[in-house]
Order: structure tokens, then sequence, then C-alpha cells
């Protein structure tokens, strides 16, 4: 319940980030889907936004609150993009991708002029790796892939849904990796980047401009290079 209430507090503080005329990145997750819940009430009360979500679990929230939706067809850019993490370091780096919206997340980051992270003092680590990274990968070299991955080190496990492999929104399976700490994160992600087969994994670096992080009732605010 208290990780719950800090998920609410920094969302609210996310806020002041949109702003009337933006084009604002929706993230997914337990937080961002605060943060879309606030904005919501904002734009019922006259804040003119346009949103473009990175799930369509995301798409179907922000549509149900009223928040105009576009695609990347229509607008060149992201003003902000307001998003959680499942890591992150003193460093900003970040891992993400565990409700499974990793690549289309990468892709609103890299398509945003700022990316705003939001996490709870949960998510706060010295060192990523704790949780495990995400990588999304074809079918067919899902095989290769996971041999190659725990080559580097990693104890590697398909993600399910039941008793099936889960889907992305792409229709990718997702294998989690657990590398235990991960001394240098630009390092791996350049590996699994340059890995065949795979199509996006969950290292983001260098791409977070800022992460508000709540501990109780405080948010901490942490600038990047982005």
């Amino acid at each position: 319940m208290a990780h719950d209430d800090e998920k609410r507090c920094v969302a609210r503080a996310s806020l002041r980030f949109a702003r009337d005329g933006d084009i604002v990145g929706l993230g997914s997750g337990s937080t961002a889907a605060y943060a879309i819940r606030f904005l919501g009430e904002r734009v019922q009360a006259g804040l003119k936004i346009v949103g473009i979500p990175t799930s369509n679990g995301t798409k179907e929230l922000a549509a149900s609150l009223g928040i105009p939706l576009t695609t990347f067809d229509n607008v060149p850019e992201i003003d902000v993009t307001i998003d959680g993490a499942d890591e992150v370091d003193r460093h900003l780096s970040l891992i993400k991708g565990g409700g499974g919206a990793l690549l289309h997340e990468k892709v609103v980051a890299s398509a945003s002029r700022k990316l705003v992270i939001i996490v709870d003092s949960s998510k706060e680590v010295t060192t990523l790796g704790r949780f495990p990274v995400p990588v999304e990968v074809i079918t067919f070299a899902q095989t290769v892939v996971k041999r190659r991955v725990e080559a580097l080190g990693a104890s590697v496990r398909l993600r399910l849904a039941g008793d099936k492999p889960f889907l992305t929104d792409e229709g990718h399976h997702i294998l989690d990796c657990n590398f235990g700490a991960i001394p240098d994160v630009p390092a791996l992600a350049r590996k699994l980047g340059d890995m065949p087969g795979i199509v996006e994994h969950g290292l983001f670096v260098r791409m977070a401009n800022v992460v508000l992080i709540a501990r109780g009732q405080e948010v901490v605010e942490l600038h990047g290079d982005g």
C-alpha cells in the first residue's frame, strides 16, 4: 500500500511537464496508469493535449478517459513522454518492459523531446540487474537468442501467460534474462542490440531526461543528459 501511495504521489508530480498544446507520450504500467488518469482529469478540466500510447492497454485507458489520441502518421515528434520503469540507477539508466511494452515504449521514448520517468522508491537501485532484462524476440530466433544470452552469463526464461507464451502487442515472445548485477549497462545494451533475432531489449541507456522518485510523500527529481 505504501508503494501505491508513492505511485500516486509521483504521478501527480509529473503532470507539470505536460503543457497545453503538447503531444504527450503515454507510458505503460501501474505508475504510468495513475499519470494517465490524472491527465484525463486535466483534459476534462480543459487541458489541450494529444496522446500517443505505448501499448494497447494504455490506448484503451486513455480513450476511456477522453484523452485525444494520434499516431506517428500525423505528428513528427513528441513533446514529452511520461512513463514508468522497473529499475532506475544513479546514471538514469533503466530496465523497462516488465509489462511487455518495451518495444513501443522505446520507440516513443526515442521520438520524444523529453522523457520523464516516474517511479516509487522500490525501483531505485545502485546497480541495475535485480529485475530481469526483458528481451523481445521473433519466435524463429528464440532458441538461438536464448543460447547466446545465456553465454553472456544470464539465466533465461520464456515469459508465459498462463500455460502459453506471453505475446507482445506486435505478436512476439519475451525472454526474461536475469544477469544479476550489471556492471556495464551500456556495454550489455550494445551486445543485446547487435544480436540478430532480438527485436528490442529493456535496457534504456541515456534516454531519460528527468526521473522523479517518490520517497514517502517526497518526490526527488533527478536530471540526466537524455
